[in-house]
């Protein structure tokens, strides 16, 4: 008996604390490959190959100046999307801080420079998921260029995920930037 007294006087103190002590919920979900969303962004595609990105001083500037602020990366992978020989675009695999920790999303550009809509790969935060919607993602789909991809004017914001709503476009159109500086086929003439 004294042992089961003390095991629930253990327990009892144990709630006591859980119901005192602020508790942050995280919630980290892979949702796709990055083989899985380069197929669903270039499904026409026969392979992909990885695109080693160095950037001059120059375009670092550049694409800085064009893209405006942005939030905190963590990585970034560029793959070209092939059918053949025909560049179809290219798949970025990009982090971005969302609230606290890092939302690892992938967006395709063609080669015309059409943007697709996001796909989101792993969603490590407690709030904000709700930009895995369809109907955000959306809202990048066939923008072409930086002017209209400003978040709470073209790309709307949801409620209660903010900062990854706003992050991810700020990421994406450092992807835009990125494309148009360095990766941007010449235009034919």
């Amino acid at each position: 008996m004294a042992g089961s007294d003390r095991m629930a006087g253990w327990m009892g103190a144990l709630g006591a604390l859980i119901g005192v002590a602020p508790v942050q919920v995280v919630i980290a979900t892979e949702y796709l490959s990055v083989e899985a969303a380069q197929k669903a962004l270039f499904p026409q595609a026969d392979r992909f190959g990885e695109v080693v990105l160095s950037l001059s001083p120059a375009q670092r500037e550049q694409v800085a100046a064009l893209a405006g602020p942005q939030p905190p990366h963590r990585s970034l992978r560029a793959f070209r999307a092939l059918h053949g020989d025909q560049l179809l675009g290219f798949v970025f695999i990009d982090e971005v801080i969302g609230k606290e920790d890092f939302i690892t999303y992938a967006v395709a550009i063609d080669a015309s420079g059409q943007l697709s809509a996001p796909e989101v790969l792993a969603y490590r935060e407690s709030h904000g998921g709700e930009i895995r919607n369809a109907a955000w993602r959306q809202q990048f789909a066939g923008r072409r260029g930086l002017d209209r991809l400003q978040v709470q004017t073209d790309i709307k914001n949801i409620a209660g995920a903010t900062l990854s709503c706003e992050h991810v476009t700020e990421g994406v159109r450092w992807l835009v930037a990125l494309w148009q500086v360095a990766l941007q086929p010449p235009a034919a003439g």
